[in-house]
């Protein structure tokens, strides 16, 4: 109904349109090229190739089906009887481990018991050095002490005694 109604219908330009249309199909639509391309291709293939893929695909078919149905299962009970096995193997292994760390963590609490009662040891020696240091500094303190008034006494003794040399 449009091309009816358009203006070109029945005018000169009609004829350049229909020749544009021909330039067009022949030079820039290519689907009947690539059919004849994909035609000739088709051909090609199905002679040279004959059946094979359909056979490689069979083959294909038949070893995917084998191992669903044989090597899989077969694989499933291996590895579901080589799990347990290797669970249990961990489960133990974790057990030893976690009864080193216990042993280690007692070993430590008791090294550091040990560290501790010597610290004390040590504290308690030199307190008591401490002690004995002080009581002979006192004791050497009293000595100084007295020894300085016997020297006061000798020396005011001697002093006295030049008094009584001076006066002459």
């Amino acid at each position: 109904d449009r091309r009816r109604d358009s203006p070109a219908a029945g005018s000169p330009i009609q004829p350049i349109i229909k020749d544009v249309g021909e330039v067009y199909s022949r030079l820039l639509d290519h689907r009947p090229v690539i059919q004849g391309e994909i035609r000739y291709f088709v051909k090609e293939f199905e002679e040279k190739r004959g059946l094979r893929e359909l056979r490689v695909l069979e083959n294909l078919k038949n070893t995917i089906f084998e191992t669903n149905e044989r090597v899989l299962p077969k694989c499933e009970q291996a590895m579901q009887d080589n799990l347990s096995e290797t669970f249990k193997r961990l489960q133990a292994a974790n057990a030893m481990i976690h009864r080193l760390q216990e042993r280690e963590c007692e070993a430590r609490k008791l090294q550091a018991d040990k560290v501790m009662a010597r610290e004390e040891k040590c504290i308690a020696h030199w307190e008591e050095f401490m002690r004995e240091q002080q009581s002979k500094r006192a004791e050497v303190d009293e000595e100084h002490r007295k020894a300085m008034e016997r020297l006061k006494e000798q020396y005011s003794n001697m002093e006295k005694e030049l008094a009584k040399y001076v006066s002459f």
